[in-house]
């Protein structure tokens, strides 16, 4: 199985529609919900996952699991009942979230030093939504060190998640590589014979050598991929040995993510998000290379429409696009 990574402040709805089409994606997790002392209406939910309206997928049919950040075990299970109530997939429960502000409001990575309150507010959860509906979470290894690792993965298994995310690194470690994927396969080994859910491994997965190199050492075989997937759109393809997508395949894609970005996004931001994401393409495509040269310093969503239509009008006429629709890709949501 391969999960698309929640990435906040990158990978949103927009750019879950878009690399969802591509193909190889079995599941993705939202960006974090923030709750904090307050049971959010529905519309909280939906503005984070739009495609709660959708059946809970994107789409190309592929499921999204709303995730929730927060430490308050009461407000976490009242806000997943109610969000139990939009039908989602599943839900997810962020323990992994490195940013200095949630750290400081008591959410995110933080959290996993206290491995008992990592247990209650999972075992909330668990009770506050139907038994159908799938209790996950995403963990680092640590916040400032690996020392309570295996305490907090045992805290949630026993509470009865159904599934375990490990991002190889602690908080200190933040992006910077290596991931340390012996770790998660000593994580995976120290959960008690009762409670042995299934461990998923994310941290540093660029490239098919990577995936494969992961999975060994981790003795997981289902992946969570982050960056490595927003730089080559055709990852997954890829790792699943079904080829990959060309350059000529992605360029139709940046106009529907530029599409979807100038329905959601403020226009003085639009751009930038545009840039982004040619960002990290350029790591693998030397085609978003030469994109982002030449809308480096354009902040004028006209200009982008323009460069689009141009980008459009010298694009190949035999490219055959990448279906948007789960009737058109054959697999129902």
């Amino acid at each position: 199985m391969l999960l698309l990574a929640p990435m906040e402040g990158l990978l949103d709805a927009t750019l879950r529609d878009v690399l969802t089409r591509t193909g190889g994606v079995d599941r993705c997790v939202s960006e974090f919900i923030r709750v904090t002392n307050t049971l959010l209406p529905e519309r909280a939910f939906v503005r984070v996952v739009p495609e709660l309206l959708n059946g809970g997928c994107t789409r190309a049919g592929v499921p999204v699991r709303p995730q929730l950040l927060g430490s308050d075990p009461v407000c976490l299970a009242e806000n997943a009942a109610r969000l139990a109530g939009l039908n989602p997939p599943g839900i997810d429960l962020n323990f992994g979230c490195p940013a200095k502000t949630v750290n400081q409001s008591r959410g995110g990575a933080v959290l996993l030093d206290e491995p008992e309150l990592v247990g209650r507010i999972v075992a909330a959860v668990r009770r506050a939504v139907p038994a159908h509906v799938p209790v996950s979470a995403k963990m680092r290894l640590g916040f400032n060190d690996d020392a309570v690792a295996e305490a907090c993965a045992q805290a949630i298994a026993e509470a009865g998640a159904d599934e375990l995310v490990v991002h190889a690194r602690t908080k200190a470690h933040g992006y910077r590589p290596p991931a340390y994927w012996e770790r998660i396969a000593q994580v995976r080994e120290a959960l008690p014979a009762a409670h042995r859910i299934p461990v998923i491994a994310n941290g540093e997965i660029w490239s098919v050598a990577d995936a494969a190199r992961c999975r060994e050492v981790s003795g997981c075989d289902s992946l969570m991929i982050g960056r490595g997937m927003v730089s080559d759109p055709g990852l997954a393809l890829a790792i699943r040995g079904q080829g990959g997508v060309h350059w000529w395949q992605i360029e139709p894609l940046l106009t529907v993510f530029w599409e979807r970005v100038s329905v959601r996004v403020e226009r003085r931001h639009r751009a930038g998000r545009l840039k982004q994401w040619l960002n990290l393409l350029r790591r693998r495509h030397p085609e978003a290379q030469a994109a982002f040269d030449e809308l480096r310093l354009v902040n004028d969503p006209a200009a982008v429409d323009a460069w689009l239509l141009r980008s459009r009008a010298d694009a190949p006429t035999t490219t055959e696009p990448i279906p948007a629709s789960p009737a058109e890709l054959g697999q129902p949501c």
